[in-house]
């Protein structure tokens, strides 16, 4: 756990610190600059409630009441978990100085338990069940910014963004799906400055794995006989996995049809399958035709669906889930779930769009994200090992000799000899290079 996640520094003043932050909260609101002694992930998190609008004076808006609200917690998956949870954190919210909350994946904060006089106090700035406390809304706070980076984070006094917030300190971790990996949502304590301690953040960081084991017990994964997976990272040929155990390993083609079709549920034209799968103008609807019968009776009957061609059952592909868990900002699930580029010699122009826009998309929000132990994951992965970039951004975190090094080493390699660069070419490999674009064909 990097010191960058824990708010107070052992020795260090909780006074003075808070008068520097009141300070620099003030630059940054006033000026859009921001000054020390602000962390790294606090000043990322300004920024981001910055341009999502949100003004130092706001207040968090109440989504959720009564019978909505009762019902939507009803439904949702930490609902099996809360029991645990209090046992865990009853001592910090029984002691009339500290709240237990909840919140949804969205940053909605579901449940807020504690002694009625903190919970009081809470209310007046509506820290309350039902309200909504993501960075896009109220801006930096525990939940919100949690589940906004998806780590366990502190944020204390004056780092909130919101002014009506900076008497307390919370600390917040988030809860993720055991089997998916998705973020469900948030656990977080909110108190005096008592949290902004590496207990508190370590504290909060076991309930949420506790949560995690519990959910794995009590929601199994689905194992019911029509349940099929595609599995298509990292590797030139599909694995397609069906209930029951059965696997079936495709060819390159008919690997290419299948992540297609996973992709689009709803179908596609002969003519859009043909643009998708062949750079090459000159091929006709009968080798089309012709690949689709030879993959039929490889399937499951039924399965391969035509007019439009389409997958009779929901296919859970690898690359969607690693595509939906960068979108919601879950990157360390991301990165465990992603096991190279997709299908990763296939040319078929389609799959070079997607296999492209998903690697760029993982490598970027990773970038942004600024985090040394996951750029150093991905950096030392054979699709990493040539990202001049992101060992740049790796230098920028962790200036280890060995870094630096790796760095001196890839410039030398990139460089073009006798033309000097600051920006040297990238490396190509064959999963890097563009496919042809779509045409027009003739209807299949």
């Amino acid at each position: 756990m990097t010191e960058q996640w824990v708010a107070l520094e052992p020795g260090a003043d909780p006074d003075e610190r808070v008068r520097a932050l009141r300070r620099a909260h003030e630059t940054f609101t006033t000026a859009g600059t921001v000054a020390r002694p602000v962390r790294p992930v606090v000043a990322e998190s300004w920024r981001r409630s910055a341009r999502a609008g949100v003004g130092p004076d706001g207040t968090a808006s109440v989504e959720l009441t009564d019978d909505d609200l009762g019902a939507y917690r009803a439904e949702h998956p930490l609902a099996k978990v809360m029991p645990l949870v209090r046992e865990l954190v009853g001592t910090f919210a029984a002691d009339g100085s500290h709240l237990l909350a909840v919140c949804d994946a969205h940053g909605r904060l579901m449940w807020v338990e504690g002694h009625p006089t903190t919970l009081r106090r809470a209310d007046r700035m509506n820290f309350v069940p039902g309200a909504r406390w993501s960075e896009a809304a109220v801006g930096t706070n525990a939940p919100g910014t949690a589940v906004a980076v998806d780590r366990p984070v502190q944020v204390f006094a004056a780092e909130h963004f919101i002014r009506r917030v900076q008497p307390w300190t919370c600390a917040g971790a988030p809860i993720h799906d055991p089997h998916t990996g998705r973020v469900l949502g948030a656990v977080d304590i909110t108190g005096g400055d008592g949290l902004a301690h590496p207990h508190s953040l370590g504290f909060v960081q076991a309930v949420a794995r506790a949560a995690e084991s519990q959910l794995s017990l009590v929601t199994p994964p689905r194992q019911a006989e029509d349940t099929v997976t595609l599995s298509v990272l990292g590797r030139d040929e599909a694995e397609l996995r069906l209930g029951g155990g059965r696997r079936i390993r495709l060819s390159r083609r008919h690997s290419e049809v299948l992540v297609l079709l996973a992709r689009r549920p709803e179908g596609m034209t002969g003519d859009e399958l043909l643009c998708a799968l062949y750079a090459d103008e000159s091929v006709t609807p009968v080798t089309l035709r012709a690949e689709l019968a030879r993959l039929r009776p490889l399937l499951p009957p039924g399965l391969l669906a035509s007019r439009p061609y389409r997958l009779s059952v929901p296919v859970e592909c690898d690359a969607a889930l690693v595509e939906r868990q960068v979108e919601t900002g879950a990157l360390t699930a991301a990165l465990r779930a992603y096991r190279g580029p997709l299908l990763p010699n296939s040319q078929a122009p389609a799959v070079v769009g997607w296999r492209r826009r998903l690697a760029a998309a993982l490598r970027t929000a990773l970038i942004t994200r600024g985090d040394p132990d996951l750029l150093a994951d991905w950096a030392h992965e054979p699709w990493g090992e040539h990202d001049l970039l992101v060992w740049r951004a790796l230098a920028a975190v962790r200036p280890t000799a060995p870094v630096q090094a790796r760095i001196a080493a890839l410039e030398a390699e990139l460089a073009v000899p006798g033309v000097p660069s600051r920006r040297p070419p990238v490396r190509q490999t064959p999963w890097m290079t563009s496919g042809a674009t779509y045409s027009q064909r003739p209807p299949v």
